[in-house]
């Protein structure tokens, strides 16, 4: 007569392969089972957890075009409170954008910024502040990267005037004139040499992020509105789409305050939407 096999048959090259003999035979077989469902278990959910990060390394790929990275997004909060004077809350962003892939370049980079748009004094404090978190952060064992400063040398004398009028006119889209500057032109020349020359040669901090910077600082003060939707449509000029901008809003209301993000959705609805 034929014996029957069991249901639960091991695979082969096992030791249940092997008729039972003894009791220490019976139990090495039951666990020799165990061992391999257990690592068959493992190698499916190890295929389920690549296919995941696949499918999420995908999906931000295929986003990115519309999003803002964390790393700029990181940079909302810092600008917005260094402009505004607001330190303990400048404290908790830089920590966060320190976390989320800042380097102390890019840190120093918009903070040092900050002076154009609302003076040197919030621009020493803010300075001043990231010494602090960096000096705590090092207390911690934290390591933050340096990142690096600027490859190309910062012009000087006329050619930095030469430098700062291509700039301003590439961002802007065409030379910036107008009865404002002709009524008071040193004016006229700071911006082009200070800000779009000094600050926007400096390389090491790309323009996209320059100008999240910006419209983040103009957003979280009150009575710069032109100059928020200017820089709106230059912001636009970099390459930033309407997407993310409109994502810079709520990021702005969400974790600086809800005027600063109104501020920034109604500039940018001011601007033609063939931009």
């Amino acid at each position: 007569m034929h014996s029957m096999k069991s249901h639960s048959e091991a695979p082969r090259g096992m030791p249940c392969d092997m008729k039972p003999t003894s009791g220490r035979t019976a139990r090495l077989c039951a666990a020799t089972v165990t061992i391999a469902l257990a690592m068959a278990a493992t190698e499916s959910q190890a295929s389920t957890n690549a296919d995941t990060k696949q499918m999420q390394h995908t999906n931000t790929n295929a986003s990115s075009a519309n999003t803002l990275d964390i790393r700029q997004q990181a940079i909302i909060p810092i600008a917005a409170h260094a402009a505004t004077g607001n330190i303990s809350a400048l404290n908790t962003a830089l920590n966060q954008g320190l976390e989320a892939g800042l380097t102390l370049s890019d840190a120093k980079e918009v903070l040092v910024q900050v002076y154009a748009y609302a003076g040197f004094p919030r621009s020493l404090n803010a300075l001043g502040e990231l010494m602090r978190v960096v000096d705590a952060r090092k207390q911690r064992g934290v390591q933050d990267a340096p990142g690096s400063g600027p490859k190309q040398p910062i012009p000087k004398g006329e050619a930095l005037l030469e430098a700062g009028t291509a700039n301003q006119t590439k961002l802007s889209g065409a030379p910036v004139k107008g009865p404002l500057f002709d009524f008071a032109p040193a004016i006229d020349e700071y911006l082009k040499t200070h800000l779009f020359g000094d600050i926007f040669a400096r390389d090491n901090l790309d323009w996209q992020s320059r100008e999240i910077a910006t419209v983040s600082m103009l957003s979280a003060m009150a009575g710069v509105e032109s100059q928020l939707q200017s820089h709106m449509r230059i912001s636009m000029n970099t390459g930033l789409n309407r997407d993310q901008l409109q994502q810079l809003a709520h990021v702005l209301a969400a974790r600086v305050d809800a005027d600063a993000g109104r501020r920034a959705t109604q500039a940018l609805e001011k601007v033609p939407q063939s931009k």
